[in-house]
């Protein structure tokens, strides 16, 4: 796949440009649906298949905390890329952009730049100054300049809209299961493992890879999760703590999981942490002993889980997917 993070880097108009817009927050089902249609109309018409997003994220623009993410642009653009996708361009946002008109979009961007030739997006997308470039300017547009819209419609998986709002909800909530069946894999934080107070394995008995978690950003609910670590390539399973770590009193939020079977040194290394199922909620224990006697009941129903996804995991575990 190729990537533009500048407009002025795209020379001339792409070949029989095919191509779709949006934000792709968690790059869920549905907007998968929207890269397989993109692909598809390439493929018929032998053209170049396009995903045009922004960075950062215009309500984080336009309106300051009012969104929390699912998804990093890193991760959004792997996402992309394993969709198959020709050509990912990544438009900076700003306060400047933002004053884009439609038209200005349409007949400078998407047409003068990209050479759009086909053209996708969901039911309920909206860009320029006042979100006035809805459906209907689209497709009175695509009439008026030659390009055909095609309208991807709502998609539900287990009786719930598939949106990035509704995405966030489950996350907030743990409700990680539901999570994974509309996102179409596994909820996933990531980062570079933190030197912490190094209480985990010479107080409790079970050394811990923390990862700092930003207050502002989209944060599960607080408790013990069964998950999966991908770490150089490889998988492992463990247990996460995702709060404050209230037995001793700490004020930052952290995620600290426990790597089954795993003892190589990896302080500021990148790991990924997916999170296959809520357990339980944080809890303030009366000391060590205690806690470590639930973390042993924690790693117990880990392995029962992770035991159940196992050719589930296998899948998710390929390099394919977790790179």
């Amino acid at each position: 796949m190729k990537l533009y993070t500048s407009l002025k880097d795209i020379s001339q108009p792409f070949h029989k440009a095919c191509a779709t817009i949006g934000n792709f927050d968690g790059v869920h089902l549905g907007h998968q649906m929207l890269f397989s249609e993109v692909g598809a109309l390439a493929h018929r018409h032998g053209g170049t298949s396009i995903v045009v997003t922004f960075d950062p994220h215009p309500l984080k623009v336009l309106r300051p905390g009012s969104i929390r993410l699912i998804s990093t642009t890193e991760q959004k653009i792997e996402l992309i890329e394993k969709a198959g996708i020709d050509v990912l361009v990544v438009i900076p946002f700003d306060r400047d952009f933002a004053a884009t008109t439609a038209d200005e979009f349409v007949d400078d961007i998407l047409i003068g730049r990209i050479g759009v030739k086909e053209l996708v997006v969901g039911y309920d997308y909206a860009f320029g100054r006042g979100r006035t470039g809805n459906i209907e300017f689209l497709k009175a547009k695509g009439r008026e300049k030659g390009f055909p819209v095609t309208v991807i419609e709502a998609h539900h998986e287990n009786g719930m809209l598939v949106s990035s709002t509704k995405i966030r909800e489950l996350v907030a909530e743990g409700r990680m299961r539901d999570v994974r069946h509309l996102l179409g894999r596994y909820y996933q934080i990531r980062g570079e493992v933190q030197r912490g107070r190094q209480r985990g394995g010479r107080v409790v008995g079970f050394p811990t890879a923390n990862l700092q978690i930003s207050e502002e950003d989209l944060c599960p609910k607080r408790g013990v999760y069964v998950t999966q670590v991908v770490y150089d390539g490889r998988c492992f399973g463990g247990v996460s703590n995702i709060g404050y770590n209230p037995t001793f009193g700490e004020n930052r939020l952290v995620a600290e999981t426990h790597i089954f079977d795993f003892d190589d040194d990896i302080y500021g290394k990148a790991i990924k942490i997916n999170l296959l199922q809520h357990l339980r909620g944080e809890k303030k224990f009366s000391g060590p002993e205690e806690l470590a006697v639930q973390i042993r009941k924690d790693i117990t129903i880990a392995h029962q889980v992770l035991e159940e996804a196992q050719k589930e995991l296998l899948l998710s575990c390929e390099e394919r997917w977790s790179r």
